[in-house]
């Protein structure tokens, strides 16, 4: 008998292969390939193997992979393969080895495999473990669902490792960079470890893997997963503005870190998240697995919590923003879009679809939301899943404003509004920094026959009984027509450390004099426009003449605002104006306060495993001394993880210049983003894109 047959070597080719897969940039030894498409690998065997002999592959994914599942595939050496099934071809042979090329079916369970190969010599079988390779999505791939035919939507969607993210609110849209970091040491294996996380896998882990060939199924479970509740996901959410026990929301700069704390915790949630850290965190699994996503940012985005497509809004007397009802309208709100087909709606509903990690409200009992098709929502489908009726509210809600006194329980109306919901939605442009207006694509024209059109249908799916339809047209009808109006202008740069200067403007809208009382608060806000601290409050009284217009001047000091303003930056100013025997008028602004600026310079060029200087400077533009200041600076392939250097008090109008170095391990364009923080200001962002030479 001849010696036992063994494999000498296994060369997974990751280089030819990599860059043939759009997998290159994935760290580490393991290979990864995508699906629908043939890689090469060259195994050498010990003992008498004579080429051309019987080989038969064993692919397997999962914990208990059987055929049926299609979680393991066993193929022989075949000529040429079949594109709906595994196969394999011999490329060429030489003494002991075959170089050998692999191909999975473009439907395949994305995942790890084992792959293995029973080599059967003169009528003895023995099967050698080859090794192990990763399998994922292929948006290369005509035959993929997730196949997107635009190259460079491709290469920004699914290799994109930062980008920026839009907040702020419809009067100020504001961005700053973002991390994703998806080819980032660890970062695939912590993917894969989510799904392996999720409640679906483990109340049935066979079936769950067998449907990870689906980008509808693993994108519905990313985007429970990325959120805690239901499953000590990896992101617990916190609105309430005070953020001890974790980071604050607004102190993240990029996905990696947070993933990479969740691994190393033993599967914590890290706290804290909001909408567009969820966002962007689902972003990088996606794009890591290989669906292409985008972020999607919504200004006056409605929380409809019963799904009758009005939101409503209470005040008090004193023109207070009371947190009596459920609903609300957040200034933005942040999804994702991931790329895929939707076979089981038809194919008019390809393309773009949501889904949402932040936790608003349960899909099917868990918190989780989509995929929804964005066509779907335009079109007011919102019988079709999943959550389409809590997005299309998203985007389309009427909203009513009411005073409530809390002694009677009365409520009465103050006003409608179905034009201000879903306004300038919004995402990066494709190999820029810009900002694409995507609001199309999500309903027609504000105000135009069609979208009214769009709408009724919605409602008459989403509220069955005709008498609770309709509430804000109704309330128009009892609603009598104001006798004055009003709003609030800017009258100064709204700038943290100097006062906020307004005008209220009442204009009467009659020809009688009309005496006019206005109650105003300024409260601050989150920027879901929870109230959390009154800063200022004060009454007016006026008198305007017959269709005469007032300009009534408004302060609030530095001094007022300092302790009250959250992280936000964000102040919510009410006037509730009591008109003499008329109704009564709610005028009303959000304002968002800029933080000073840090800049940022890079002093030389930038070239791999090169140090270069870089050098942050702030300047303390208010009239005390500014004390607790860090900077944080991290950025992929420049900086190993993230770093934290202390900066001395700066006296008023004192500037710092911080200079610390970066050594960049890898080639191309990357981004360095920093933030600064003190006792007076806090997360101040900046970023640099920085190509770095070989």
């Amino acid at each position: 008998m001849g010696q036992a047959l063994t494999l000498r070597e296994v060369n997974w080719q990751r280089s030819e292969n990599g860059s043939a897969h759009h997998t290159d940039k994935y760290p580490g030894k393991e290979l990864v390939v995508r699906r629908g498409q043939a890689f090469t690998i060259t195994l050498t065997f010990s003992g008498e193997w004579k080429t051309g002999q019987g080989l038969t592959f064993i692919a397997e994914t999962g914990p208990r992979p059987s055929l049926q599942a299609k979680t393991q595939a066993v193929f022989d050496i075949s000529k040429p393969a079949s594109k709906d099934t595994w196969g394999a071809v011999v490329q060429s042979t030489s003494s002991g080895s075959a170089r050998i090329s692999i191909s999975s079916p473009a439907t395949a369970p994305i995942g790890r495999y084992r792959l293995s190969v029973r080599v059967t010599l003169a009528g003895r079988s023995s099967t050698l473990n080859i090794g192990t390779f990763v399998l994922l999505f292929n948006p290369w791939s005509k035959e993929d669902v997730v196949f997107m035919p635009n190259a460079a939507e491709c290469n920004e969607y699914v290799l994109e490792e930062f980008g920026v993210l839009f907040v702020g609110s419809s009067f100020y849209m504001h961005s700053f960079g973002w991390n994703y970091g998806q080819f980032q040491a660890g970062i695939l294996d912590i993917c894969l470890s989510i799904l392996d996380r999720s409640l679906e896998y483990r109340r049935d882990a066979a079936a769950d893997v067998s449907r990870r060939n689906d980008p509808k199924y693993v994108g519905r479970v990313l985007s429970a997963m990325v959120n805690s509740p239901d499953d000590n996901g990896v992101l617990m959410g916190n609105w309430s503005g005070e953020y001890s026990g974790g980071k604050s929301p607004n102190s993240w700069n990029g996905s990696v870190a947070i993933l990479v704390n969740w691994k190393q915790s033993g599967y914590k949630s890290v706290r804290y998240g909001q909408c567009w850290v969820f966002a962007a965190v689902l972003a990088t699994v996606l794009r890591c697995l290989g669906i292409p996503s985008r972020a999607i940012s919504n200004f006056n985005s409605a929380h409809d919590v019963d799904e009758n497509l009005t939101v409503d809004e209470y005040y008090d007397a004193a023109g207070n923003p009371l947190n009596t009802g459920e609903d609300s309208v957040w200034n933005f709100h942040v999804w994702n879009e991931g790329w895929f087909t939707r076979s089981d709606l038809g194919s008019s509903y390809d393309g773009w679809q949501v889904l949402d990690a932040t936790p608003q409200e349960r899909s099917e009992g868990i918190y989780r939301c989509g995929p929804a098709s964005v066509t779907a929502v335009k079109e007011g489908d919102v019988d079709l899943k999943h959550d389409v009726p809590f997005v299309f509210a998203e985007v389309n809600a009427d909203r009513v404003a009411w005073t409530y006194d809390s002694a009677t329980r009365n409520k009465k109306p103050l006003h409608t509004d179905t034009r201000s919901i879903g306004q300038s939605i919004s995402t990066k442009a494709v190999g820029s920094y810009a900002r694409v207006d995507v609001t199309n694509t999500y309903k027609y024209e504000e105000g135009s026959q069609k979208e009214r059109e769009i709408f009724e249908k919605a409602h008459k799916k989403m509220v069955p009984d005709a008498e609770l339809r309709g509430t804000s047209a109704r309330l128009l009808e009892i609603i009598p027509k104001p006798y004055i109006s009003g709003k609030f202008k800017v009258d100064s740069p709204l700038e943290v450390g100097k006062d906020v200067n307004l005008i209220l403007i009442l204009s009467n809208l009659t020809s009688v004099a009309r005496n006019v009382k206005a109650n105003i608060t300024a409260w601050a806000i989150v920027y879901t426009r929870k109230p959390i601290r009154e800063i200022w409050k004060d009454t007016l009284s006026v008198t305007l003449a017959a269709n005469e217009e007032k300009q009534l001047p408004i302060k609030i000091t530095y001094a007022e605002y300092q302790q009250r303003l959250t992280t936000d930056n964000m102040i919510q100013i009410t006037a509730l104006c009591q008109v003499q025997s008329g109704t009564e008028v709610l005028v009303q602004r959000e304002l968002t306060m800029t933080n000073p600026p840090v800049d940022m310079k890079v002093l030389g060029e930038a070239k791999v495993n090169k140090a270069v200087e870089v050098e942050v400077m702030f300047t303390n533009p208010i009239n005390e001394e500014v004390k607790d200041c860090v900077l944080r600076a991290e950025g992929n392939d420049l900086l190993n993880g993230s770093l934290k250097i202390n900066v001395p008090s700066l006296k008023p109008n004192e500037t710092s210049a911080v200079q610390f170095e970066i050594i960049p391990t890898k080639s191309g364009t990357k981004q360095l983003l920093i933030n600064f923080s003190c006792d007076k200001f806090s997360d101040i962002k900046a970023f640099e894109t920085i190509n770095v030479a070989k």
